[in-house]
């Protein structure tokens, strides 16, 4: 059997564990999970199906296609929003899946109400509180909320976006809590039964106020740390080793790598690995990123290539042979925050640009990386 040409692992129960957490933290509030981007590139299907076993009643995605695969896997049973809304001509397949569309404009509004006829379908209602992306704007749902047709809306989830929940002390958190709680406040009197909801996996830490009625974490549920500069309080989930290919010892004073931006010295020796940057790994590590083999931090030596990384493992006491070395370019030391670090980056983009090459090995038991 061949050598896979990087083998990731993704501990599926520390993904439980991870959402476990935060549901008991926000009780009473409910507990969603955000599975878009297949599950933030960790595979959809396996995460949904143990979120779903342990409790879990509402997911998140981010287009038609993820919410009817989701669908696939998970059955009826769950409530799916959709939070890239309904283009128009899907709404047939939106109701035909019964997933909810997050609707944010009259225009998409209008659309649905149309589309489903004398019996609308649930969906959600997105409010802009300061984002300036997606969602009504506060007079326009002030002036939805006058008209007959806002009757007619069944929304399940009255719903808005964080956008400096990772900065606890920025003056925007209160602010977008206090433009949601105004809007909601209106609402209430139209959808008494909406859910309402507004933190993100960050949010959450802001405190109980921004817990509402429903939280919706996504990179927290990975172990993309929700406080940054403060201690994780999630646990690593991914674990990606990566096979070495090569060890050399050099005879003389060296270049490495494309435009010979790295110079090494006589007597050190390298290995040369399987992975670069078209498995996710950012040429902006170069020379930047770490590893570990045999228990030793080994440095990125050079420039990040399509297919291969080159290491410094000088330091390693006893190299172990090629076909058994790998280099762990991810575990629960160097974990996807330490990566983005090194990157320029957030956590979210190591996870999902994870490549399609990887072996990937799921582990459903209690056993941790």
């Amino acid at each position: 059997m061949s050598q896979p040409d990087g083998l990731l692992t993704i501990d599926v129960q520390a993904i439980v564990r991870n959402w476990t957490r935060l549901r008991d933290r926000v009780a009473p509030a409910r507990c969603a999970a955000v599975v878009k981007a297949n599950a933030y590139g960790l595979g959809v299907e396996p995460v949904a199906r143990a979120l779903r076993a342990a409790g879990c009643e509402l997911f998140f995605v981010a287009t038609l296609a993820e919410g009817e695969a989701l669908r696939g896997c998970l059955g009826d049973v769950p409530d799916v929003v959709v939070l890239g809304g309904v283009r128009p001509g899907a709404e047939p397949r939106f109701v035909a899946a019964r997933l909810w569309p997050s609707l944010f404009s009259m225009e998409a509004i209008e659309r649905w109400l149309a589309a489903c006829g004398a019996e609308p379908a649930p969906c959600a209602l997105k409010l802009n509180t300061g984002m300036t992306r997606l969602g009504l704007d506060e007079q326009e749902l002030l002036a939805f909320l006058g008209s007959p047709a806002a009757r007619n809306l069944p929304v399940q989830i009255f719903m808005s976006h964080l956008a400096s929940a990772d900065e606890p002390e920025h003056p925007q958190n209160l602010a977008q809590l206090q433009a949601f709680e105004r809007g909601l406040s209106a609402a209430r009197k139209v959808w008494p039964q909406a859910l309402a909801s507004l933190s993100n996996s960050a949010g959450i830490f802001l405190g109980p106020a921004w817990h509402q009625q429903c939280v919706r974490p996504g990179a927290a549920l990975y172990g993309v740390n929700p406080t940054p500069g403060q201690p994780n309080p999630q646990e690593p989930v991914v674990r990606l080793a990566l096979p070495v290919l090569q060890y050399r010892t050099l005879g003389a004073d060296v270049s490495v790598g494309y435009s010979a931006t790295a110079r090494v010295q006589k007597g050190r020796q390298l290995a040369v690995v399987a992975g670069g940057y078209a498995d996710g790994l950012h040429r902006s590590l170069s020379s930047r990123g770490q590893g570990m083999l045999a228990g030793c931090r080994v440095p990125l030596v050079g420039r990040v290539a399509m297919d291969t990384l080159v290491f410094d493992v000088s330091d390693v006491p006893a190299l172990p042979p090629v076909g058994e070395a790998a280099i762990e370019v991810l575990n629960a030391e160097l974990d996807v925050d330490a990566m983005a670090r090194a990157m320029g980056s957030i956590g979210y983009e190591v996870l999902t640009s994870l490549g399609a090459r990887y072996e990937r090995c799921y582990l459903n038991g209690e056993r941790s990386l």
